[in-house]
């Protein structure tokens, strides 16, 4: 086996190694935040420690190791009675950072989850035109050059020719040897999505409910877009207003006023209305609250808006709970009285971080 064949093995060995790994960790990943720690376009970085690719090692122990070797049982190591000895010498474990794709990830977690592929619709409401690259010709630029072809055309010419050496291997490539890559232009069906995030910023929203809520919204962002070709991620904050933000200001903003849920669900319908149209979006709301709202009239309020506007032009309504010390956590309840039977309604509890695993399957495990 070639060199670069045999490293592609072993990396291709390696990457289902990290996968295992993450999937036999997920529910810690998804409640620590390891996976968010470096996030580009299109990878994170994730530590992962203790991955070790199995070799042998040879070698004669002569008769050491654990509990081997000179001394009497019970006699004591080095250090005094306390148990602090002089400073170690050898290196410790290391943790390994491995880029993976966000579709890598988005797939570990579907599987893990065992959640559903997402239909969408109005998927062929929308086309676009993208290159694909199908076939092989003998002129185009260098930076399609196909270079396994290429490389296997030079070296049948040359072994047909009879001046190919094994023991001095030297690849010469003339014009006719060189083989590009070539596309052409098809149509294809885009699905678009829009995500509408709406939180509470008000007094009763601290750092640690902002942080259930960003890593929530992460592994949400994750699975939505592995199942659509592009997706617009807007933010809603309100206490008792609303307005429209950026991502970094709706992770980060506190205010100290009361809560009035329905100025969020306003805002929501004015901007679906004026930007994306039910035909040709699917749209998902996703709400964060602690649950306390300004008055029972607001609450029902609410429920007005979901039922008539909001509910009938979405995919899904998703509403997380998180857990306040100074919320009243009643509008989770509120809202399965009066809209329990919506089957594009959820609603979830998330107390704690180990919670947001069981909250993001309970999103998507109908696949909507």
């Amino acid at each position: 086996m070639s060199a670069p064949l045999r490293i592609e093995k072993d990396h291709q060995r390696f990457r289902q190694i990290v996968k295992g790994r993450i999937r036999k960790d997920l529910r810690k990943f998804l409640s620590r935040g390891e996976l968010i720690g470096k996030e580009g376009k299109h990878l994170v970085s994730i530590p992962v420690p203790g991955i070790d690719l199995p070799n042998f090692r040879y070698g004669n122990n002569n008769n050491q190791g654990v509990g081997q070797g000179n001394g009497e049982a019970g006699q004591t190591v080095d250090g005094d009675e306390s148990g602090i000895g002089p400073g170690g010498t050898e290196p410790g474990r290391h943790i390994l950072e491995v880029d993976i794709s966000l579709d890598e990830l988005a797939d570990i977690l579907g599987e893990e989850l065992q959640l559903p592929r997402i239909e969408p619709k109005g998927k062929h409401n929308i086309t676009t035109v993208k290159d694909r690259y199908s076939s092989i010709r003998q002129t185009g630029p260098e930076s399609l050059r196909h270079f396994k072809r290429t490389y296997r055309r030079a070296l049948r010419r040359l072994i047909m020719a009879g001046v190919w050496d094994p023991d001095n291997p030297k690849m010469i490539f003339e014009r006719s040897d060189k083989l590009y890559r070539s596309w052409k232009p098809v149509k294809m069906p885009q699905s678009n999505a829009v995500i509408v995030y709406m939180m509470d910023v008000s007094g009763s929203m601290g750092h640690e409910q902002k942080e259930l809520v960003r890593l929530e919204a992460f592994w949400i962002d994750a699975w939505l877009r592995r199942n659509y070709e592009g997706i617009e991620s807007r933010y809603i904050v309100h206490d008792v207003h609303a307005k429209e933000v950026d991502r970094e200001t709706f992770f980060h903003l506190r205010e100290d006023g009361g809560t009035k849920i329905s100025s969020a669900f306003k805002t929501c319908r004015e901007l679906l209305d004026q930007q994306y149209s039910p035909e040709e979006w699917n749209i998902y709301l996703f709400h964060f609250s602690d649950g306390d709202n300004s008055s029972e009239a607001d609450s029902r309020e609410c429920c007005q808006l979901l039922k008539e506007h909001l509910l009938p032009t979405s995919n899904q309504f998703g509403y997380c709970q998180v857990a306040s010390a100074y919320g009243s956590g009643h509008f989770i309840n509120v809202l399965r009285e009066h809209l329990g039977e919506a089957e594009n309604m959820v609603t979830t509890r998330v107390n704690t971080k180990d919670d947001i695993y069981d909250s993001i399957k309970e999103f998507f495990t109908k696949g909507r």
